[in-house]
């Protein structure tokens, strides 16, 4: 389990980041290897076995992250303007950082990974028979060439890092989730493990590099001088949530 208050995860900093990458091309290289003999395994399943997957696969979906948090963002933004000074003001500037936050931890690398399948154009596995692992059709393709890397997949581990940094204690459960909803893109068709991997990967590294620009600036998050980075909290938001919470139970 990585340690959420490292600057970077499994020790990656400035200096070995070529190696980081070297290593993770030579996985991706073997990995490629096992494509094809995994995804039309598990494609086989019955029916039964695959409706669970069919299930959690939409929590990959970026609509159901993205559009919450983009519509507390706005709407915190514009009520902040319009407190005084004072518990609420600094309360609703807290909620629209931790939705701005979410709403950039989360989108930035799905968009990353949109172009980037634009890009590469793999055919995706429901074409295997007719095309094979390795037909591209780059940049003006549609969705079935577009399998390279998983979306899903990388909204899924972003979204598990980004809560992960600012509630660690659900951070388990929601990798566990992230997790089975990169299976779930193998097991009905949508991607390869390749894919799946390369997305969990731009959506790890890119929820570290939104929350060390927060870090820097001292949204939310701290850089400490032992290197770390830790979540600073919302102290007035949860005021604010404890004195409506006691007033609606009184």
């Amino acid at each position: 389990m990585p340690n959420l208050t490292q600057r970077w995860p499994l020790g990656l900093n400035r200096k070995n980041w070529p190696d980081f990458a070297a290593a993770l091309a030579g996985v991706l290289f073997v990995l490629v290897f096992f494509d094809a003999y995994v995804s039309q395994t598990l494609m086989a399943w019955p029916d039964a076995w695959k409706a669970p997957f069919a299930f959690v696969t939409d929590f990959g979906l970026s609509e159901w992250v993205l559009i919450p948090s983009l519509i507390v963002l706005i709407l915190s933004a514009i009520v902040v303007r319009l407190l005084p000074q004072g518990l609420y003001r600094r309360a609703t500037h807290e909620a629209a950082l931790v939705a701005g936050f979410i709403f950039v931890g989360v989108g930035l690398p799905g968009l990353a990974v949109n172009l980037l399948k634009r890009l590469f154009g793999r055919a995706r596995p429901e074409l295997f028979i007719d095309t094979g692992m390795f037909q591209f059709q780059q940049v003006f393709n549609d969705w079935s060439f577009q399998s390279f890397p998983s979306g899903h997949s990388t909204t899924a581990i972003g979204t598990a890092f980004v809560m992960g940094f600012m509630a660690p204690r659900y951070f388990r459960l929601i990798l566990l989730i992230a997790m089975m909803t990169g299976i779930s893109r193998v097991v009905i068709g949508m991607h390869y493990p390749t894919d799946v991997v390369a997305g969990f990967v731009i959506g790890a590294l890119g929820a570290y590099a939104i929350r060390n620009v927060f870090a820097r600036r001292r949204w939310l998050f701290a850089d400490l001088p032992d290197g770390t980075v830790r979540f600073r909290g919302a102290p007035n938001l949860r005021k604010v949530w404890r004195r409506l919470f006691q007033r609606a139970a009184a």
